[in-house]
């Protein structure tokens, strides 16, 4: 959508307090520990844009809170894996050997959004150091967060979404659905019946640039929109409202985690008695 359309969208210029103000309304505190997936085209027109956006967010959380954003860079794994777009079998390797090694001040993100991009940028945040899975977290727990994430599992026990469950954080979706919720990823992680994958990834090793292979879920974020469902109709604990114009969603990243991973268990066990 054009910024044309947007305008004529949108029932007046929204503003970064309107953020901070409709986030706190859906249940946000100022201390919380919080994720936030944004897809800033559905909020209307926002005076400021994807700055205010961020800075709105940010002060939601400004009383010893801490505030999250996925800082993935998908384009940093194995060229066999593409499927969006695929590029032919003859490529690989020339990828493999050229890519630049994933760099947390530099690489950029991809596919995410404007809002989580620029708040990579901002002075005081920090990013984990994952090739293509990382976070971006700017606050007191942001050191604890991106601290130790290791190559193996993204999103799995070291990730800064194991952090955000021991911290008993909050996810915040903002114009997005159950299948943007990162957090889930660590539910299918924790399911423990999931199928693993080799990846790869050009990383900075001994002061070289290296290809390194890990180990990585096959994960499957289609099916989370059929999770969340489940999640709401059996009582889970989300707060639904706007911000801005965008409809958004507030849970806890404890009870989403938990029940992926048992849905996903028990999905595997009905499926093995078939």
């Amino acid at each position: 959508m054009g910024e044309l359309e947007v305008v004529a969208a949108s029932s007046r210029p929204w503003t970064k307090e309107d953020i901070t103000r409709m986030t706190r309304e859906l249940g946000v505190m100022s201390s919380d520990t919080l994720i936030a997936h944004v897809r800033m085209s559905s909020m209307g027109w926002v005076c400021g844009s994807a700055q205010a956006v961020v800075e709105g967010l940010m002060d939601s959380v400004c009383d010893g809170g801490t505030l999250v954003m996925p800082a993935h860079s998908g384009a940093n794994s194995d060229p066999a894996k593409w499927c969006n777009p695929p590029v032919p079998e003859t490529w690989w390797e020339a990828i493999r050997e050229s890519t630049p090694a994933f760099i947390p001040s530099v690489t950029p993100t991809r596919w995410i959004g404007a809002v989580a991009e620029l708040f990579r940028t901002y002075p005081g945040v920090l990013r984990s150091d994952h090739p293509s899975g990382s976070f971006s977290a700017y606050g007191p727990h942001a050191g604890y967060i991106t601290s130790g994430h290791a190559l193996d599992f993204a999103f799995g026990d070291t990730s800064p979404l194991a952090r955000l469950y021991e911290l008993d954080g909050k996810v915040l979706l903002i114009g997005v659905g159950y299948g943007n919720n990162t957090s889930m990823h660590l539910g299918e992680f924790r399911s423990g019946v999931m199928a693993t994958e080799r990846q790869g990834a050009a990383i900075m090793s001994g002061g070289r640039r290296v290809w390194a292979w890990y180990d990585e879920l096959e994960g499957d974020s289609d099916r989370f929109g059929d999770i969340g469902a489940a999640y709401e109709a059996q009582g889970g604990s989300v707060a639904k409202g706007l911000i801005c114009q965008a409809p958004s969603m507030l849970m806890p990243v404890r009870e989403i985690v938990g029940f992926t991973a048992d849905f996903i268990k028990r999905s595997r066990t009905k499926d093995s008695l078939c």
